[in-house]
């Protein structure tokens, strides 16, 4: 063990002794390293960087090597985060473009606004062409940015989903039509659409029941030239209700048309608020729906014992509806046609020759003329029997024929149907004639000589 040298001073707490190899010297005491002055060599500072080995040399402060490394890290931390930072930035962007509800992260998005620049607050282009858009029940602001990406509304989906959660109006849409435009941008299709739908021009049509479909046709006409104009194509709406496709028949299995048959009857009665622009298509299937909620399926399901299928039941509710002002008559009025069906006698039914007369007038008329055009008027013949139809229509001729005609005349209503399914047969009448007294009852007889006595007392014949 070395001899202690006696002489070897201790440190003092803020210095160090005279003598000390680390002492600090006035600026002209201190002697060159290595026969010069090294040119890291700091005057008045116990660090001298330019000292070379360690037999003899001074040493450098502990302290000082600890903020040497602490600034050395810093550096390359500094460094590591200059360099990795864009990828880093296109790993978290390509991430949140499979996960848009990362954007919810605020660091996530600060990446991909930086990703975004420009276009988050670019429109998709300068095209001021209005763009229908309907948000349906449930939509979320995901599908909605991608719909209106689709639809070119929106150069980026992530700019509508950024500026929606900015805003705090993310998933609070209301369901309904808007009208958008290629040169909004993100914040301008969010306002419009945060405000909810704008109130929408309404087309009211009131359809009364008993109506043929030619008459729904020309109420149709007079709503073409009204504010708000109805406008669907009339011809449209006769071209399906005479000849419905195998496409709509398809969606409507409850129908029982024979081969060619049109939709006389199924169309219901009632009011219906339509958007203006409402195609014919679409109008046919809202009337075919509101007759299946009218109606229902138990009664289309008609019981075997009745000895009819729904569509006879029909075409017999419809001359009811026709003929029938009380409904307390509804099913008497059925009986005298069942009881005459069953003894296969001809029913004489002057609403169904009527029917037939009207088409051979409409088919002469130009379709604008229709809502003119006086429905349901007795022809000018000698007699309902001597009223000539053309073979098409010959089975309507009911003071020819015997049995039901082809088809309804008419859409009847459920009380009239209720009749057809249950008509009143037992008192046995096979005639009945308007009493023209005011009363709209009718006197119902069960010969013909009782009827001839009825027609003669209400002033139908001397």
């Amino acid at each position: 063990m070395p001899a202690c040298r006696e002489d070897r001073k201790v440190p003092l707490a803020l210095g160090l002794e005279t003598g000390s190899p680390l002492a600090i010297r006035e600026p002209d005491e201190v002697p060159p390293v290595g026969g010069h002055r090294g040119p890291f060599a700091y005057r008045g500072s116990a660090y001298r960087p330019d000292m070379r080995g360690s037999g003899g040399g001074r040493h450098p402060s502990p302290l000082l090597f600890v903020v040497f490394a602490l600034l050395l890290a810093g550096l390359v931390l500094a460094g590591l985060v200059t360099i990795g930072r864009p990828l880093i930035a296109s790993t978290v962007v390509s991430w949140a473009g499979d996960n848009p509800g990362a954007l919810s992260n605020p660091v996530v998005a600060d990446f991909v606004r930086d990703d975004l620049g420009g276009d988050l607050a670019r429109p998709a282009s300068s095209d001021p062409s209005e763009v229908p858009f309907t948000i349906a029940g449930g939509d979320t602001t995901r599908v909605l940015a991608q719909r209106l990406v689709k639809l070119g509304l929106l150069l980026d989906s992530r700019a509508f989903i950024l500026t929606a959660l900015d805003q705090g109006t993310a998933d609070t849409w209301l369901a309904g039509d808007y009208v958008l435009r290629a040169n909004m941008t993100p914040a301008d299709l969010i306002a419009t659409l945060r405000d909810g739908p704008p109130p929408q021009p309404i087309v009211a049509i009131f359809l009364r029941p008993s109506l043929r479909l030619e008459q729904i046709a020309a109420k149709l006409l007079t709503l073409t030239d009204q504010k708000p104009a109805l406008e669907m194509k009339v011809q449209a709406f006769l071209d399906i209700v005479r000849h419905p496709s195998a496409k709509l028949l398809a969606s409507y299995p409850w129908l029982q048309l024979e081969d060619g048959a049109s939709l006389e009857g199924y169309l219901a009665g009632g009011t219906y608020q339509v958007k203006p622009d409402i195609t014919a298509d679409a109008f046919v299937r809202l009337l075919l729906d509101q007759f299946y909620r009218n109606v229902g399926p138990e009664r289309m399901n008609v019981p075997e014992e009745r000895g009819m299928t729904f569509g006879e039941i029909l075409t017999l509710a419809s001359i009811v509806e026709q003929e029938a002002a009380l409904d307390k008559e509804r099913a008497l009025i059925a009986g005298v046609y069942q009881n005459r069906v069953t003894k296969k006698m001809l029913l004489n039914a002057d609403p169904t020759v009527i029917y037939a007369n009207d088409t051979v007038q409409l088919g002469d008329l130009a379709l604008d003329i229709w809502p003119q055009f006086s429905f349901w008027n007795v022809p000018k013949a000698a007699s309902m029997a001597a009223v000539e139809v053309p073979a098409a229509l010959a089975g309507y001729q009911s003071y020819q024929v015997a049995g039901l005609p082809p088809g309804p005349i008419c859409t009847p209503t459920v009380a009239s149907i209720d009749a057809a399914l249950e008509p009143n047969t037992k008192g046995g009448y096979l005639y009945f004639v308007a009493k023209n007294d005011g009363s709209r009852s009718h006197a119902f007889a069960k010969t013909e000589a009782q009827h001839l006595a009825n027609l003669k007392k209400y002033g139908y014949i001397k």
